[in-house]
């Protein structure tokens, strides 16, 4: 008789060496890679792009490379830690002795969801103060200080207890009550927290962390409306993002959903760009409206939820699935918080091979959206914002290609830039 909880602990430790091996043999091609171009600006950007800021982007896309590959070998010992080793069956046998019990099932669950979420984000702690105030620092973008990090904190965890634990009360009180199709209901219930969220982020949740005002740039603000009018979009307003507070790199985009949708500029872009620009990055966002970019995202997270959760509602009556992690599940007591922990941990080293196939869609809708951009503004202008942003981003013009197809959800500089110049060739002749 097969043991399968033997099968799947060696599946299990197969693809997390496997997944580590993996990234760590991308990550020393993007380190050497990038390493050996470091010397001298490609031919396609020497007119545009000074040695200087090449070298940096090089020298920050290197130093995130190593410190990545820390960062993963530190996360493959964790969740060694917390499956195999005993961590979770530890903490959930711990709570499953206390007095919690006597209040009934939910509240020991999602003290075990509460105290993993705790433990984890303490262990996260050094890696994301070395990023901010270590790799970014030295590269000039940290714009922050430790009481504002720290006052980001103690409001990203408010504001995810506030959101995260009703819905995680309510799909744990769903797997323990809605019967075999429970995963059906809670994949229903999820569908519609994210869709609120997306309602309730521009004008809740944002405004928590940054100051929004609206675009006082009048000739902009008339150039920008012309666009979106001329595109046949409509948003609820104009807003400028005091992005410079924390960091030096410069971003646009939409928020929101349905009527909900705002235009949000960093500050820091609105510095660095001409009007004419500012135009193109907007044309460009505009674009993936017009190619229902967003919309398909969304549907394809909705199938892969359903997915997601119907695969769980399988395991989570599976006990090789508990036992092959290494976690007894109580024989007295529910289980749902334990599977649907387990499996949040699992998943990551099942997807992460096919990663390729979701960044290679990602960049195939950026080509789309740049290709929308230079059919309504001028393409030469979506050339030098982007030129622009790659420099002040110290984003290096030199990828490993094979790195690029497994991270890069964007097309690096010299593919996006010379699918442009066809098109911006055939327009002037």
């Amino acid at each position: 008789m097969t043991d399968y909880s033997l099968v799947f602990t060696g599946v299990f430790s197969a693809m997390l060496v496997l997944g580590l091996l993996a990234k760590f043999y991308l990550a020393s091609r993007q380190i050497r890679h990038v390493a050996r171009h470091r010397g001298a600006v490609p031919a396609a950007f020497a007119n545009t792009i000074s040695l200087e800021a090449h070298q940096k982007a090089a020298d920050y896309t290197i130093a995130k490379a190593r410190f990545g590959m820390l960062e993963m070998a530190f996360g493959a010992a964790v969740l060694l830690g917390w499956t195999l080793l005993g961590g979770i069956d530890a903490l959930n046998q711990a709570l499953a002795g206390s007095s919690l019990g006597a209040y009934g099932t939910l509240l020991p669950q999602l003290a075990l969801l509460a105290a993993f979420g705790l433990v984890s984000g303490v262990l996260d702690l050094p890696f994301t103060l070395y990023s901010t105030f270590r790799i970014e620092e030295r590269f000039g973008f940290n714009k922050m200080t430790f009481k504002l990090w720290l006052a980001d904190l103690v409001k990203s965890t408010l504001v995810g207890l506030v959101i995260g634990l009703p819905i995680v009360a309510l799909i744990l009180w769903l797997m323990g009550s809605a019967g075999s199709l429970w995963w059906l209901w809670a994949w229903g219930a999820w569908m519609g927290f994210n869709l609120l969220v997306l309602v309730l982020y521009p004008t809740v949740i944002a405004p928590m962390f940054n100051k929004f005002k609206p675009l006082e740039d009048e000739a902009l603000k008339a150039r920008v409306t012309a666009l979106m009018q001329r595109c046949g979009f409509a948003a609820k307003g104009l807003f400028v993002m005091d992005g410079s507070k924390r960091s030096a790199h410069a971003n646009a985009y939409f928020t929101g959903f349905g009527a909900a949708k705002r235009v949000v500029f960093y500050d820091t872009l609105l510095k660095q760009l001409s009007p004419g620009e500012v135009d193109a990055v907007l044309a460009h966002e505009l674009g993936h409206f017009k190619h229902k970019h967003i919309i398909k995202r969304i549907v394809s997270m909705f199938a892969m939820s359903l997915a997601g959760f119907a695969l769980l509602g399988w395991l989570s009556s599976q006990v090789w699935f508990y036992t092959g992690l290494g976690v007894r599940p109580n024989l007295n007591g529910a289980n749902d918080a334990l599977a649907l922990l387990l499996f949040l941990l699992v998943v990551p080293l099942f997807s992460f091979f096919i990663s390729p196939l979701f960044a290679q869609f990602s960049r195939k809708h950026e080509f789309e959206a740049d290709a929308y951009a230079v059919a309504q503004t001028d393409g030469r202008d979506l050339q030098s914002a982007l030129l622009k942003l790659y420099q002040d981003n110290a984003s290096t013009l030199t990828p490993d290609p094979v790195f690029v197809k497994f991270y890069y959800s964007h097309p690096p500089a010299s593919e996006r830039l010379g699918r442009m110049t066809p098109s911006l060739e055939s327009a002037t002749t």
